[in-house]
């Protein structure tokens, strides 16, 4: 077995170039709320830093299409990876470019979550679930002055991923969650790839908030969206790297069996390479085409 000190596990994230192109936006300062209460704007606008929590890392980018309405624009979340304790939302700033170009008419909201450290002491788990739960929740109690529809679509990369899947399968119990995008995310902390090294104990009571879990709880079990997921999981699609040093192959064949088993419809890709660096063009154009077909079937436009 290859020497491997999971204490990296707290620092691995991804990035992926996917084609940005220019998009004229439009900053606003942190504490800045999008609507003024009145008619809602019918031209495109984006806001910066939007607030939803006390802490200064708990904000995110919000894209308004043009014409958008309470009844057609459906809302895409991205969030991003960076092991829990690193990343930021600007490191999805390619996959807004790409939504913006392939689907215009969606809302877009690109999420920053407190990310967890040793000091002081930030744990990552529920935290980071409930984060992602207060930025819908938020986006939700606003869609009449934003003129949205609050039903979304989650992507995620690497820890992004993990958290997307732990919220839709655990969180999401009004069925907000139409579909997500799972790209390299962690799925299951009992495989022997983790579970084999003795680091990995230490690591994971780094994540895990044990205030926050009733006595006795299972953390790498509670944490693994393989043990959540369940008849009302939503439809998901799993891209993973043959030969990823980070997060193995067998995370996402044991997510695939998971969803099989409860009858979830779901697709599992695997390229050659990595942890998403090193992925040909073609696998990143053929996942990206994915990513469009999801979105057009679980949450689609409709005027």
């Amino acid at each position: 077995m290859k020497n491997r000190n999971y204490l990296f596990f707290l620092l691995f994230g991804i990035s992926f170039c996917l084609f940005a192109c220019t998009v004229e936006e439009r900053d606003v300062a942190d504490d800045t709320k999008p609507t003024d209460g009145g008619s809602p704007p019918i031209d495109a606008v984006t806001f910066r830093n939007v607030s939803y929590g006390s802490d200064s890392q708990q904000v995110y980018d919000l894209y308004l299409p043009e014409g958008r309405t309470t009844s057609t624009t459906k809302v895409i979340v991205l969030i991003h990876g960076g092991g829990w304790t690193e990343g930021d939302k600007d490191d999805m700033d390619n996959f807004v470019s790409l939504m913006q170009r392939e689907h215009p008419n969606h809302a877009i909201v690109n999420v920053n979550y407190v990310l967890a450290s040793v000091a002081p002491m930030v744990p990552a788990f529920p935290n980071q679930f409930l984060d992602i739960e207060a930025v819908l929740q938020k986006i939700t109690s606003e869609q009449e002055d934003l003129q949205i529809l609050p039903e979304f679509g989650l992507i995620g990369t690497s820890a992004g991923a993990h958290l997307a899947l732990m919220y839709d399968f655990v969180y999401d119990t009004t069925d907000q969650v139409k579909f997500v995008a799972n790209i390299l995310g962690p799925t299951d902390f009992t495989d022997p790839f983790y579970a084999n090294d003795p680091n990995f104990a230490i690591a994971l009571s780094l994540l895990v908030d044990e205030s926050q879990y009733p006595e006795g709880t299972n953390y790498a079990e509670a944490t693994s969206p393989v043990y959540q997921a369940s008849t009302s999981s939503s439809p998901a699609a799993l891209f993973y790297g043959n030969q990823d040093p980070l997060v193995p192959l067998s995370n996402g064949a044991s997510l695939d069996a998971a969803l099989s088993n409860s009858q979830i419809t779901h697709s599992f890709t695997t390229y050659n390479g990595g942890h998403g660096d090193d992925w040909s063009v073609t696998d990143i154009q053929n996942l990206q085409t994915q990513i469009s077909e999801y979105i057009e079937t679980y949450l689609p436009y409709v005027e």
